[in-house]
Order: structure tokens, then sequence, then C-alpha cells
């Protein structure tokens, strides 16, 4: 019955995370990648168990809310306007009540709620700070912004592996929990291998 419902449950995540890449194209691998380097992350730090699987779901998971953002603020190509900006720092709350729905999966939508918390507490939705927010939205933290400042977007180009590995430190304990930091670039090189494999196989996939 446990690989029934294991099973089962991460259907429902690749069916949740597939619907939230058709409204939002940067989304597309996105999740992913943040869910792998989430765990690694959580594994040097010595997780195991039911709380590294539920710190890696709810990194699958984390932008969940997304799906109740209107997809023209989401795929916006121009600079969001204030009250678009307001509209998307609302996905960590949509994604709590998403989820929140499901009592097995409360653990899992307190990490997305607070994913977007600051060390410094300037972050939101509730501008808690340091050991306040959930060691796994720490993790999520670091782990979606490698991705964001590495991923190529409309409106700017991808940073290079090496000014994201700068930008991580200029914010080590003030946008970022510094121990999750150093675990972060201790694992870069590996990540930038990695996911640039993953990204020649899609695009070998892609031609043929």
């Amino acid at each position: 019955m446990f690989f029934i419902e294991k099973d089962a449950l991460h259907d429902a995540i690749e069916c949740l995370t597939t619907a939230l890449e058709v409204s939002d194209s940067y989304t597309s691998g996105h999740s992913t990648r943040v869910a792998d380097m989430t765990q690694d992350i959580a594994r040097n730090l010595g997780m195991r168990g039911i709380r590294l699987k539920n710190i890696h779901l709810a990194a699958h998971l984390h932008d969940i809310g997304k799906l109740g953002i209107p997809e023209h603020i989401l795929n916006k190509e121009e600079k969001l306007l204030p009250y678009e900006w307001e509209q998307i720092k609302r996905h960590p709350e949509i994604g709590y009540n998403i989820l929140n729905k499901s009592k097995r999966l409360h653990q899992i939508a307190e990490i997305v709620l607070y994913h977007h918390e600051r060390w410094d507490g300037r972050g939101y939705p509730e501008g808690i700070k340091q050991e306040r927010i959930p060691v796994g939205s720490r993790i999520i933290a670091v782990a979606d912004s490698i991705d964001a400042m590495t991923s190529q977007r409309p409106y700017r180009e991808a940073m290079s592996w090496e000014e994201c590995r700068k930008e991580l430190m200029v914010n080590q304990g003030i946008q970022f929990d510094p121990i999750i930091v150093e675990e972060g670039i201790k694992l870069m090189n590996r990540w930038q291998i990695q996911f640039q494999t993953q990204k020649q196989i899609k695009t070998i996939k892609e031609i043929s």
C-alpha cells in the first residue's frame, strides 16, 4: 500500500507541475531543477527520511500558486507594473491554500508558503526572518534563486555560474541563510555540469 500511495502522490505532483508549465513558459524544467538542488543541499545538511521527502516535494511544488495568477502577468516580457508585481507576490499564499486542502500535505504547504521570505526579514508574505523561516523554505529560496539567475529570461541574459556564485556571497546573511549558501556554493560545479548536460540532451531530442 505504501508504494501505491507514494506513486499516486508523485503522479499528482507531475500533473500539477505540468499544468503550471502550460500557463508559465519559464517554469518548464525550473521546478525539477530547483527540487534536485534542494534535495542535494538538504542531504548535505544531514536531512533524511520523511523530512527530506517533504522538502523535496515542496521544492517541486514551490510555484504551484502561480496557477492562480493571470497568464498575461506570468508571461509578460516587459518590466512588471507595481500592481502586477503585487499579484505575483500572492503565489506563495495561493500555493499554501491549494496544498493545505489535504491534511497530509500541511507540512509541505507551510514550506511552500515561506519560500520567498528573506533571512533579514524583508521577504514575503509575512516578513519573518532567520530561524523562524522553516529550513525547507530557506533551502528552496537558495535553489530557486540559483536557477533564476542562471536561466535565460525574455528581459535579461542568464548570469554565468561564476556571477551567480558572487551574487549568492553578496547576499549571504542578508537575503539567504549563510549556512545554506555555503552548502549551495559547494555543489554549484556539479549542478552546472548536470544542468548543461540535461539542456544538451533536450536540444538534441527537439531537433530529432
